[in-house]
């Protein structure tokens, strides 16, 4: 009796260690190496309407992972969009640990929580690896008295709020911080900068129309006016010259004598408390996605520069770039 019953117990042992197994091998989890695997979809989520930087970052990252088969396992898009990001973020902070649910970011995770408009900044999540380097311009109407960057601070210098800089984003967030950056390196009083903000599209139709003096935002946004005479690009925030038709007519700020630059990195992150598996995966397939040839044309495409980091890399980045943008904003008022 005892050996039938002895019996018996190692046969549900069994079982029950299969099914654990099972549902291990369920979130992507191999026993080889421990080693990450995904076996179901992945969510990549936009934190923001489509159309902008992060959708358009999300979905060609998607895209090529899926032509090139570096990711075999199906990925899909979804926007949350609200609060600057603050509602995608809020959302994937929810999906605690899980490797099946990843976001683009870049410096607005670090602008919008120091204003105090989000709960969650970089350090609630998972960094994973940067992928790009957008560049922040400065362009005025084609008939605007300013030529250059120089001209431009001088008229601020003497009477900073008789300028309008106008941007897409809220005060304090990136078009708005951009221009500081450079506009204190080039000496303006950066606390009396007439900064607007317009959230609704509606800012390119302001600058044309004459309302506003300035427009602060990114290369993608200014190619076809410039392309078209509508407008000129003062500066780019970018190291050296662009690389392109039209970009490279982009002179810098650098080598108008104003010693700063603004890089609009763009990245991806994981849920907080991912494992350590699930980050080397997706740390591998973003670096080969950003070494591949095809990802060199999506780059291309937009004006984009490669800037991968690995997580390590992507970690220390982000804490000496939120030291930064703290004291810029303490500087004009807008810190927490």
């Amino acid at each position: 009796m005892k050996k039938r019953l002895l019996f018996f117990v190692m046969i549900l042992s069994a079982f029950v260690l299969m099914a654990c197994n099972s549902d291990n091998a369920g979130d992507g989890d191999t026993s080889e190496g421990g080693a990450f695997e995904p076996s179901k979809p992945i969510e990549v989520v936009a934190p923001s309407g489509a159309g902008g930087g992060w959708d358009t970052a999300a979905r060609e990252v998607v895209k090529t992972f899926g032509e090139t088969g570096i990711i075999d396992e199906n990925m899909a898009v979804i926007n949350k969009e609200g609060g600057g990001g603050a509602i995608g973020w809020a959302y994937v902070h929810q999906k605690n640990d899980s490797p099946y649910n990843l976001f683009v970011s870049s410096p607005p995770i670090m602008f919008v929580p120091l204003n105090g408009q989000s709960e969650y900044g970089h350090e609630d999540f998972t960094p994973l690896s940067n992928l790009i380097a957008d560049y922040a311009v400065f362009a005025v109407n084609e008939d605007s008295e300013w030529n250059d960057l120089n001209d431009l601070f001088e008229s601020m210098k003497e009477d900073p709020e008789s300028v309008t800089v106008i941007g897409n984003s809220s005060p304090g967030s990136m078009d708005h911080m951009q221009f500081i950056r450079i506009a204190k390196a080039g000496g303006v009083d950066v606390t009396r900068v007439n900064y607007v903000s317009e959230q609704e599209g509606g800012a390119l139709t302001a600058l044309l129309n004459g309302s506003v003096d300035v427009y602060s935002t990114s290369v993608s946004q200014t190619v076809e006016q410039v392309r078209a005479g509508n407008v000129k690009v003062l500066a780019v925030t970018s190291e050296e010259r662009l690389e392109g038709d039209i970009l490279s007519d982009f002179p810098t700020a650098i080598e108008q004598g104003i010693d700063a630059t603004f890089v609009n990195w763009r990245g991806f992150f994981g849920p907080p408390n991912m494992d350590q598996a699930a980050i080397d995966y997706y740390e591998a397939k973003f670096q080969e996605l950003s070494e591949s040839e095809e990802f060199a044309e999506v780059r291309k495409r937009y004006g984009w520069d490669e800037m991968y980091m690995n997580n390590e890399e992507y970690k220390v980045f982000l804490d000496e770039e939120k030291e930064s943008i703290k004291e810029l904003l303490d500087e004009i008022g807008l810190g927490e």
